[in-house]
């Protein structure tokens, strides 16, 4: 593709960005879901990035003490949530400091739980199932994505609450998530694209933050793990799956 001398690239994740990145430091490249642009050395700072790329991270580290605070809040009793992902494509670090202050917070205790495949899941899952009063958090994680059926349908066998980032794992029979409306993330990106057709460099272009975001709750799936969703909590939902 860089061979082939395109005016601009649009690349998702972090691992294709890495990809693109090493293969060219001259033709500008737009990226969208990437966790911790800084710490995965594509930018020098949001607002200059430095270089032939910009675009849009995926989420804030904050959103991590927000998942943990919807656990918490649709499931009282939790003292426990693993926190599943692929250290291979998902940046832990970036979520880690957030994650550990939110759970210490909320009386939680934060179980890092790395995977690659669903060998991993299912061990991982069986592991945290042993003891009382356990749930799990899955930040963004294209191994977890290929994996969501699995990890439902793991989840629901050993009654374990799960909040996820994306909405496709609810849809799927998941608890709940909250997460960025992807749409949106990829007409943010168009803008840019635009504008570098245009003649704007990237290092002109900030990188953004997500502005919209959604949660969904799956009520079928709280009912059989006899959760009751409170009253603000489902006032908050953007959408209700019953």
């Amino acid at each position: 593709m860089v061979a082939s001398r395109p005016d601009v690239i649009l690349a998702q994740s972090t691992p294709i960005t890495a990809a693109f990145q090493r293969e060219t430091r001259a033709i500008p490249i737009v990226f969208v879901f990437v966790n911790d642009p800084i710490g995965s050395g594509f930018i020098a700072n949001l607002a200059r990035p430095g270089g032939n790329l910009t675009g849009l991270t995926l989420f804030e580290a904050g959103i991590a003490g927000k998942w943990l605070s919807m656990l918490k809040e649709i499931a009282p009793h939790l003292t426990r949530a693993g926190f599943m992902f692929n250290p291979k494509t998902t940046s832990f670090a970036h979520y880690v400091p957030d994650a550990e202050a939110m759970a210490a917070s909320l009386a939680i205790e934060l179980v890092p739980s790395p995977v690659e495949n669903a060998a991993d899941i299912e061990r991982v899952v069986e592991s945290l199932a042993r003891s009382p009063n356990v749930g799990l958090v899955l930040p963004p994680d294209a191994t977890t994505v290929v994996h969501r059926n699995l990890i439902i349908e793991l989840a629901a066998r050993h009654r374990l609450p799960a909040v996820y980032a994306f909405r496709l794992f609810v849809a799927a029979g998941g608890l709940m998530s909250y997460g960025i409306d992807f749409a949106d993330v990829f007409r943010q990106a168009a803008s840019y694209v635009d504008r570098i057709l245009r003649g704007d460099k990237p290092d002109d272009l900030p990188v953004q933050t997500p502005t919209k975001y959604e949660t969904t709750i799956n009520l079928r799936t709280a009912k059989a793990l006899s959760l009751t969703v409170p009253p603000g909590l489902l006032v908050a939902t953007d959408e209700v799956i019953e």
